[in-house]
């Protein structure tokens, strides 16, 4: 398939088609092709089975916190599966819930990932645990979910350095209308050496 086609159908930049292309056949995914020929996918490519229970937790996990987009497609997933599931099983037989998100955190969660999307830099008004307001323009890294709190990890200009901003404190936020100063896959690798330097200390 053409790498433009194929970026179109999955709603992504060509360039960021070429990075993950790059990615999968480093990780030894056979996909054969070039940039502006087309790739085709080899044979040989095996995934472990799954867990049935995982999986549709999953999918319930993204169709609760993520309700438009991806939410979606993980309802469509679910339909899908529950139409090809033998006769007596259902998703319904798992029992294994996800909680609600904070109020407002899906649309939060789907700027922060048109802007990761992008390597857009974010405009956000953000109220921390004191209640101490502040404007901040910051460069998304990854958005995580965790018992108390939605979270995303950022650059923040401000301060000069990495910062987790709860997205139930996030009060209003917007794309800066500039890029991020660093490649997102730059900051994530950086961010993750930070991370990882806070959890042996």
């Amino acid at each position: 398939m053409a790498g433009a086609t194929l970026a179109r159908e999955l709603g992504i930049s060509l360039r960021s088609l070429y990075r993950d292309i790059a990615t999968l056949q480093g990780e030894g995914v056979p996909i054969s092709g070039e940039a502006g020929v087309g790739y085709v996918l080899g044979p040989g490519l095996t995934l472990p089975p799954l867990n049935f229970d995982a999986v549709v937790l999953g999918l319930r996990f993204v169709e609760k916190r993520l309700p438009e987009g991806l939410g979606d497609d993980a309802r469509r997933a679910l339909a899908k599966i529950e139409a090809v599931l033998p006769k007596g099983r259902s998703a319904a037989d798992v029992h294994l819930l996800v909680g609600a998100p904070a109020a407002g955190s899906a649309a939060v969660l789907d700027q922060i990932r048109e802007a990761i999307r992008k390597e857009d830099a974010l405009k956000i008004a953000y109220r921390d645990k004191k209640g101490d307001a502040s404007e901040r323009t910051v460069w998304p890294i990854v958005g995580g979910f965790f018992d108390a709190a939605e979270m995303v990890a950022a650059w923040c200009e401000m301060r000069g350095d990495f910062r987790h901003f709860r997205l139930d404190r996030i009060e209003r936020i917007a794309l800066a209308g500039r890029p991020m100063e660093r490649r997102h896959r730059v900051l994530l690798a950086d961010w993750r050496l930070f991370r990882d330097s806070r959890d042996a200390g």
